[in-house]
């Protein structure tokens, strides 16, 4: 197949499965769909004390990515192995009219979707797609009724990363 046409909607999941399935349920009922995934997390704290930039070394090396001195303040680095996830996902927005970010519906979904949306910088309109089931019906609902992204599963995600790395 060729490349997306302009105009298109992309939709983004967790899982290049689902990806495929939900692609084939949304070019049943029309529109103009790119389905990609971005294999789970794309960005966490540091692992490494070499992947914090030596500038911030001394405010983020101690706890490997958690500033204790200022409020706890995480720093986050695109993961190991997901540059070209990004990459893809860049390049496949940008002739995009919207993006959908439809992964799952818990506070590790919720925090994949926020990170996705500070690495890519989309300059489009942003929805949330949710739904419990990947059969055409539920997909259906959930476009056709998305939400914005819960910043309180977000937070709650952070803090417990937080909390895992102290």
């Amino acid at each position: 197949a060729g490349g997306p046409k302009d105009g298109y909607t992309l939709v983004v999941v967790e899982s290049p499965a689902k990806a495929r399935t939900i692609q084939k349920f949304l070019e049943s009922m029309g529109g103009s769909f790119v389905v990609d995934s971005c294999m789970g997390h794309v960005r966490d704290l540091p692992r490494k004390a070499r992947e914090i930039p030596a500038e911030l070394k001394a405010r983020f090396g101690k706890l490997l990515g958690v500033d204790a001195d200022n409020g706890f303040k995480p720093l986050y680095v695109t993961m190991e192995g997901k540059e070209e996830v990004v990459k893809r996902l860049k390049a496949k927005q940008k002739g995009c009219k919207e993006l959908i970010l439809a992964t799952d519906e818990d506070r590790e979904g919720e925090a994949i979707s926020w990170h996705l949306l500070e690495l890519l910088q989309p300059k489009v309109p942003v929805k949330r797609a949710v739904f419990h089931e990947i059969t055409k019906e539920a997909i259906k609902r959930a476009f056709e009724s998305p939400r914005a992204l819960d910043l309180n599963l977000v937070h709650a995600q952070e803090t417990r990363r937080i909390l895992d790395r102290l």
